[in-house]
């Protein structure tokens, strides 16, 4: 191997090599990269042996790289096997930090008076987190908390801070201390937490996925004008509740209470639940703005609304005391939300599916413990102010009287079927004069939309109240022995108002479609066909075999209704005889 180096610089490193070897000559003068430079300074620049030596010099330079190699490589698996063979270090849970640097720990069911490793940093250490400890359980690390654990629930708070526990019956109760992060956070029978894996420390509240499951997101902003009809229902429950707000200080002069809950009752698809929704929007709205809804430390001043809906039918469970347990917590988010501030409404459809009559008999009935628990929740309502009830029903006869005596629910508002005048204030909501109409039928009416479409109101109105042969639907035979025939405007309802015009506009849609997306607009014959189309066909109406869904129906009370026949075409005219309801 040759030197291809400058000659100069060749010349330059010996000199520097004679230098470096004199001066490391007495510090390592066994180093063989010295003693080879050392010889090469000494021999002349033709000298062949010049070419070993600098072969000799480069393998040693290579052997020096591999064995640093071999000597890292070694080090890395001497760690490898280090902690391969090192004891593993245990994982428990930190319970108090009684001083600085000294930790109380629990570690596989045995609890330890250990030190901290000064490495870890204060906030890391948290009350119910995961810890990692050495041979000398010592704590050298934190895990944070586990995210495995068995969930309880609240059974009450002590004192304290710790909390009570309820467990499965037969097992005593269990009663934990708080983790660091759930120090100050409102807890209530009821609410689920979970706890560590030692069952030593209570570490998250869980968030029940129920609890928001009736509450809308917003108050319902419907407003009396929106209503169509029921005048008089409409201002009977605005007098009810917007008059002692309205007029505090007389009210208070007279020393009068305002009332806690209100019962709508009436046939089906009357508007009852669009009045309970107008009268949480109206009563929110009023309350916010009244001048005496003082704050206190108990009660804020209201600052919203907030309507919790609820179907009758959703609240019973099949499983032995759920259905108390679910009305107890619809109680337990209505103060809640009054606590942050919200009046909130409680709006119970069907509710004589849950609040039925009570009843003596030996087998097991919801209802003989569901009514009591609902009258217990009630009388625990101060006053309007706190919460609002209003419960809607087709069947009020079915109702626990228990409920339903003042003070509890004070106001029964009945909804009642629309009249001539309430069918044409329906009937108008849905037909606005933005529709398309016919050419024809604007044309005879000098092109007003507005005449027009009173002239529709006019017409469907006529057509459903005429007293004729085809609009006869009902005969009831009552307990006095009068026979009664019942008319389509005996049952009308502004649901069914509804389904006539959507049916109407469903024609002329098709019609539209049909001919190429001609200008073809709504006609009268679009209404006529649709009335009778939905007193024929529409679910609004029962089968003729099924008395008892009639009996929802009617005006009369069930008890004085013996029979009914129908008189639709198709269906045979026969009459059902009925047994009493109650």
């Amino acid at each position: 191997m040759s030197d291809h180096r400058d000659p100069n610089e060749r010349d330059k490193k010996k000199a520097g090599g004679k230098e470096q070897t004199m001066g490391q000559g007495s510090s390592s003068p066994n180093d063989p990269l010295v003693l080879i430079d050392d010889c090469l300074a000494s021999l002349p620049d033709d000298d062949p042996r010049q070419k070993i030596l600098y072969k000799l010099r480069h393998l040693i330079l290579q052997e020096g790289a591999a064995h640093q190699q071999r000597e890292a490589e070694f080090k890395k698996l001497s760690e490898v096997v280090g902690k391969l063979t090192a004891p593993a270090n245990r994982i428990g849970t930190l319970l108090e930090l009684p001083a600085e640097g000294l930790a109380r720990i629990v570690v596989g069911g045995a609890e330890y008076y250990t030190n901290v490793d000064p490495r870890v940093a204060p906030t890391d250490l948290k009350i119910g987190t995961q810890i990692l400890v050495n041979e000398a359980y010592a704590l050298i690390k934190t895990l944070g908390y586990d995210r495995n654990g068995p969930v309880l629930k609240v059974s009450d708070t002590l004192p304290d801070g710790r909390i009570r526990f309820e467990q499965e019956p037969g097992r005593q109760a269990l009663i934990l201390q708080r983790g660091s992060d759930l120090v100050g956070v409102e807890l209530k029978a009821g609410d689920e937490v979970r706890i560590d894996p030692s069952h030593r420390i209570a570490v998250e509240r869980l968030e029940d996925k129920q609890a928001d499951r009736h509450l809308l997101d917003e108050v319902p902003t419907v407003t009396w004008e929106q209503i169509g009809g029921q005048k008089a229902a409409i201002e009977a429950i605005r007098k009810a509740i917007e008059y002692p707000l309205l007029h505090g200080k007389t009210f208070e002069q007279f020393k009068f209470t305002q009332p806690k809950g209100f019962l709508l009752y009436g046939p089906p698809g009357c508007g009852k639940t669009l009045i309970g929704q107008a009268a949480a929007a109206s009563l929110s709205k009023l309350v916010g703005d009244s001048q005496e809804a003082q704050a206190s430390p108990d009660r804020p001043k209201v600052t919203g609304g907030a309507f919790l809906h609820v179907k009758g039918p959703e609240i019973l469970n099949m499983w032995l005391g759920e259905s108390e347990r679910i009305v107890r917590d619809l109680f337990a988010q209505a103060r809640a939300r009054r606590k942050a501030g919200l009046l909130p409404f409680i709006f119970i459809d069907e509710a004589e599916s849950i609040l039925g009559t009570r009843r003596a008999m030996r087998s097991f009935n919801i209802n003989n413990t569901l009514v009591p628990m609902f009258c217990s929740e009630m009388d625990g309502i101060e006053s309007l102010r706190d919460v609002v009830i209003i419960l809607a029903s087709n069947r009020p006869d079915l109702i626990d009287p228990a409920v339903l005596r003042p003070g509890r629910i004070d106001r029964k508002i009945k909804v009642s079927r629309p009249g001539r005048e309430e069918a044409a204030d329906i009937l108008k909501v849905y037909l606005t004069g933005d529709l398309p109409l016919d050419r024809s039928l604007l044309a005879s009416h000098g092109g007003s939309q507005e005449a027009t479409c009173q002239a529709l109101v006019t017409q469907a109105v006529e057509a459903i109240f005429s007293k004729t042969d085809q609009n006869r639907l009902l005969s009831v035979r009552l307990r006095s022995g009068q026979n009664k025939v019942l008319y389509r405007a005996d049952l009308v309802s502004g649901a069914i108002l509804a389904g006539i015009v959507q049916r109407a506009k469903e024609q002329a849609i098709e019609r539209v479609i049909g001919t190429s997306g001609s200008d073809a607009g709504l006609t009268e014959d679009d209404l006529l066909t649709s009335i009778n189309a939905e007193f024929r066909e529409g679910e609004m109406l029962p089968p003729d075999d099924a008395a008892e869904e009639w009996l929802k129906l009617l005006d009369h009370h069930p008890e004085q209704v013996v029979g009914i026949s129908s008189f639709r075409k198709g269906r045979p005219a026969e009459e059902r005889l009925i047994g009493p309801i109650i």
